[in-house]
């Protein structure tokens, strides 16, 4: 009885068993491993055409306050300045 407590992991938090935070073991000065919990982001809106990361649009968007605007260009917070650049050249030459 008092072998196995010792070897079997301590029960965790019942809001820390939760697969929506991200769990990365850490080293401690001490040298033991423990566990941090982390809230899980998603990834930076990307551009539709080249697949980069739009500027001017929050990367960490579960931070962001509820009335989030996109930038107010043309197709902004879809496609990169740089896409829109090229594509109103385009327009204009053809």
């Amino acid at each position: 009885m008092f072998l196995t407590a010792l070897t079997q992991p301590p029960m965790v938090r019942p809001a820390l068993r939760s697969r929506s935070l991200r769990r990365v073991q850490r080293r401690t000065p001490g040298g033991r491993t423990v566990v941090h919990y982390y809230k899980r982001f998603a990834s930076p809106p990307k551009d539709a055409v080249t697949g980069e990361p739009i500027q001017g649009v929050g990367k960490r968007v579960k931070t962001e306050r509820g009335g989030f605007r996109p930038p107010s260009r043309p197709y902004g917070g879809y496609v990169s300045h740089k896409v829109l650049e090229r594509a109103l050249r385009l327009a204009v030459r053809s």
